[in-house]
């Protein structure tokens, strides 16, 4: 507060309300109350019938705004525009100083006053002087009484602008830092949405649970009511995922972007705000149902090429979205359109890695086939052809006998290669049948002593086809793998299931391999694919003393009941 003032001439009871006055206006934060409350002090103090703050623009050569009270609400409607600082109150702009008249209609600078103004004689004013600069000016007029304003109003004016000061200084002070906080905390969003999308994209590789959680960091960065991810499919986009408020079912739909707005964001690579969605060329997900009043449109670019947009809907406090809004769903659209190239370069690897083993089996298939039944059957034909030409009764009843057997074994071979292919015993009996009858098989065809521990859920309680499945095959390959390239004479075989997952340990004492150069092997890669699509895990260890193969699978989605 200023020292420049004394107040001798100022009675108790006035201290007190200027004590009150400054202990009420300082712990005001918001600007508008502040004023307000200043305005009622002034009144109360002087005995002005009214009063205004005139605050300055921003040159400081005239009124931006101006403040009253003591006036009625019809008779400020009625006198029109705001005083901008001409006349008597333009004194106080150019000489900050305190100014008192005894008639301000009677000063060489009075402009007289508008119509349907109300007449004022008296006048006192102060500047507003904040750090030594001017802020603004308390005007006082119509002492009451018609009493000319003494020196004790002067020093009550001043020490009131003073406190103005304080207070307006705290609430300019307090509304930046609620403000910094504010940008403080949307960046702060804004980071951990970038980073929970970025950390998809090292810990999670399956597009729609990656598109999932980018729908939903993205509407609670911006708070909109609804997001939508489209992705780009030749000359449509794809909803790929939603979060929010929007129809059900609508994942998975299709649309043109042929002169939609999405389209134009994708083309030109630039976002889009639109205040009237409706006012809009084209808004293709208005033709699947969704229903907005304003919308942002992000494009998800990675390395020039759009791989397609992010939508999102009527900001809560909205509908229309602000340009920071903009910024920082641009910051995490970098991120997403990292972590949706990423995934679906991961998808495409892994379908060119499912396709490629797929045709190793293939080739494997044909090779037994070629191996083993199409030479047995050659071999057949020529024993009945050269049975053929004989005449001997008994020559002829001997390649019969002969031909009978090596059809059988031929029989046999072929119910193999159907078992191995899909075994009905796993579809009519279970897993753990299933389970033995292969084990069987390995002892009976190979030299191997095998070791086998089996312990599942009775047949009453199946597990769901695809882990049944999935733990059929990586024991099948595991030893298929074993007694081709092993070198192994003995395996053991743990299969057990527990209240939430079944373990998978298949052990030999082999000559070992480099899991690493063989990770493109066809047995290897199903079991990785198998297992990972199961939502499992799969370690292999192998060295000279043996290889170990462990794995796994959680019993999600539970164990069904047969019938």
């Amino acid at each position: 507060m200023s020292t420049s003032n004394s107040l001798s001439s100022l009675d108790a009871d006035r201290l007190r309300g200027l004590i009150d006055a400054g202990r009420s206006v300082v712990s005001e934060r918001e600007l508008e109350a502040v004023l307000d409350r200043l305005l009622a002090y002034a009144r109360e103090l002087t005995g002005a019938q009214y009063a205004a703050i005139g605050i300055l623009d921003e040159s400081r050569e005239k009124l931006a705004d101006f403040i009253t009270a003591g006036i009625e609400p019809e008779a400020h409607r009625s006198i029109g525009a705001l005083p901008r600082g001409h006349g008597v109150l333009g004194l106080l702009i150019s000489d900050p100083r305190p100014l008192r008249l005894t008639d301000v209609s009677a000063h060489a600078r009075s402009y007289g006053f508008p119509t349907a103004h109300p007449r004022m004689t008296t006048f006192l004013g102060a500047p507003i002087l904040i750090r030594g600069e001017a802020w603004g000016n308390l005007y006082l007029t119509d002492k009451a009484g018609m009493q000319p304003f003494d020196e004790a109003d002067e020093e009550t004016a001043m020490v009131l602008a003073d406190w103005a000061a304080i207070a307006v200084d705290n609430a300019r002070r307090s509304r930046e830092s609620t403000r910094r906080s504010a940008e403080l905390e949307r960046s702060v969003m804004a980071l951990e949405a970038t980073s929970e999308i970025a950390l998809a994209v090292g810990g999670e590789t399956r597009l729609d649970r990656v598109l999932e959680l980018i729908a939903k960091r993205s509407r609670a960065l911006v708070e909109a009511s609804g997001v939508a991810i489209l992705l780009v499919d030749g000359d449509e986009f794809v909803v790929a995922a939603t979060a929010g408020d929007l129809p059900a079912g609508i994942v998975g739909e299709r649309v043109s972007h042929s002169g939609s707005v999405a389209g134009r964001v994708v083309s030109g690579a630039r976002p889009e705000r639109v205040g009237d969605v409706k006012s809009s060329l084209r808004f293709a997900l208005g033709e699947l149902g969704v229903r907005a009043r304003a919308g942002m449109f992000v494009p998800l670019t990675y390395r020039g090429t759009s791989l397609g947009v992010i939508e999102a809907f009527d900001r809560v406090d909205g509908p229309e979205f602000r340009a920071d809004d903009e910024s920082m769903m641009l910051a995490a659209a970098a991120s997403a359109a990292t972590a949706v190239a990423t995934a679906q370069s991961v998808e495409r690897d892994r379908l060119l890695r499912t396709m490629r083993a797929a045709e190793e089996e293939r080739r494997r298939w044909a090779r037994e086939l070629h191996d083993e039944t199409l030479q047995g059957l050659g071999a057949l034909r020529v024993l009945l052809s050269s049975a053929r030409r004989s005449d001997d009764l008994e020559t002829l009843r001997t390649a019969v006998t002969s031909a009978v057997e090596q059809i059988g074994a031929e029989i046999a071979n072929l119910r193999a290669l159907i078992t191995e292919l899909r075994p009905a015993a796993l579809d009519e009996l279970g897993l753990g049948p299933a389970l033995s009858a292969l084990i069987e098989r390995a002892r009976t065809t190979s030299e191997l002593e095998i070791d086998s521990a089996i312990e599942l859920p009775p047949r009453t309680a199946r597990l769901d086809a695809d882990r049944e499945t999935a733990v059929y095959r990586v024991v099948q390959e595991s030893l298929t793998n074993v007694i081709r390239h092993a070198q192994a004479t003995r395996v053991e075989i743990q299969v057990a299931g527990t209240g939430t997952e079944v373990r998978i340990v298949v052990r030999d004492n082999g000559s070992g391999f480099d899991p690493r150069a063989a990770s493109g092997g066809f047995g290897l890669t199903s079991m990785r694919e198998r297992i990972s699509l199961a939502g499992g895990e799969l370690e292999i260890a192998s060295g000279p003393e043996g290889t170990t193969v462990e794995a796994n699978l959680p019993l999600s989605p539970s164990v069904r009941r047969s019938a």
